[in-house]
């Protein structure tokens, strides 16, 4: 097999070739076809996560199909379409593993970070964090579903009901969570960087009510707000933005310092809170839901070499929607 390893942290991925792994019990092998870029992977590049494991292979938004099962798995076939997400082991023991909240599990592993991910050509997972695909849609286009799709949705939900939504940062996540809440009759308001017009044309394609910078006040009060975006700084933005016992939630695994703020832009009953991971549950509706949502992923392919080029865009902000990584 050929991967992009990080050998050493805030340094280029390198290209290597490894043995060939096999499927220990519990465990499938998947061929892989295609692997999102996420924002995550750059978290982990830079060191920005905690006890970071290195040598690692990153990659967490992963399609492919299964060429290995080890012993003890049931309910997959050899030839069946997956998706594996960030999420790769639970303990299934601790307090919150036993109250369907395993995405706080203690004892985690993470694809990409704490066990090898997705950009190679196979990977080994636990066959029960791998999400049957069926087959409509291609690769590329369901790949970005397996995290910007997945942490979107938990995220949406944790905004509540409300009617008026705000998006900060209009990358991967943003711009899938925009259509699924359009499909749900909530009006979408877009905040980009300032300045990124391309960026705010781009979230009106995709019915945003309104699409402006993120040094912009909102054009009405909004209901809730998802910050997409690492700047701690839009967390007091988002809040002056939102009404009265409205919501912001902080949706990305590691984001910047967040400045003090007057306690007037949290009081009536304003909340602040994060998402963390996900869950298997998450992962079965939003699929289910996504097939029955006309979804349009906008994606940037790459090939697998070209994996530190991807990376260095994403950072740089040089594509809509999301970036994808196919062998070749």
């Amino acid at each position: 097999m050929h991967a992009m390893v990080l050998t050493r942290l805030r340094s280029a991925l390198e290209w290597s070739e490894l043995p060939d792994r096999a499927p220990g019990p519990g465990q499938i092998r998947v061929q892989v076809s295609a692997c999102g870029v996420c924002r995550t992977d750059l978290h982990v590049v830079d060191g920005e996560l905690p006890a970071p494991r290195v040598p690692i292979i990153p990659g967490h938004e992963i399609v492919g199909r299964i060429d290995a099962i080890g012993g003890g798995v049931e309910g997959l076939r050899l030839g069946q379409r997956v998706g594996i997400p960030w999420l790769g082991h639970t303990c299934g023991v601790c307090p919150y593993c036993r109250s369907e909240s395993e995405n706080l599990c203690d004892d985690p592993l993470f694809t990409g970070y704490t066990r090898d991910g997705g950009y190679a050509t196979a990977t080994i997972a636990d066959a029960r964090f791998a999400f049957p695909l069926g087959e409509a849609g291609s690769d590329v286009t369901l790949a970005p579903l397996l995290c910007a799709g997945l942490i979107g949705w938990r995220s949406l939900r944790l905004a509540g009901p409300g009617h008026a939504l705000g998006i900060y940062g209009f990358g991967a996540a943003g711009h899938i969570v925009a259509q699924v809440a359009r499909w749900q009759g909530r009006s979408v308001y877009a905040f980009t960087r300032p300045g990124d017009l391309a960026t705010q044309a781009f979230a009106r394609s995709l019915g945003a009510e309104w699409a402006g910078g993120s040094d912009e006040p909102a054009p009405q009060p909004l209901d809730a707000a998802i910050i997409y975006a690492t700047v701690g700084a839009l967390v007091p933005q988002a809040l002056q933005a939102v009404r009265k016992g409205g919501r912001v939630v902080c949706a990305g695994i590691h984001m910047s310092d967040i400045p003090g703020f007057p306690y007037r832009l949290l009081w009536e009953e304003r909340q602040v809170l994060s998402v963390a991971n996900l869950t298997r549950q998450d992962g079965i509706e939003f699929l289910q839901l996504a097939a029955q949502i006309p979804l349009r992923t906008q994606t940037t392919s790459y090939p697998l070499r070209q994996a530190n080029q991807a990376l260095d865009d994403l950072r740089a902000g040089r594509f809509e929607g999301a970036a994808v990584l196919v062998p070749g």
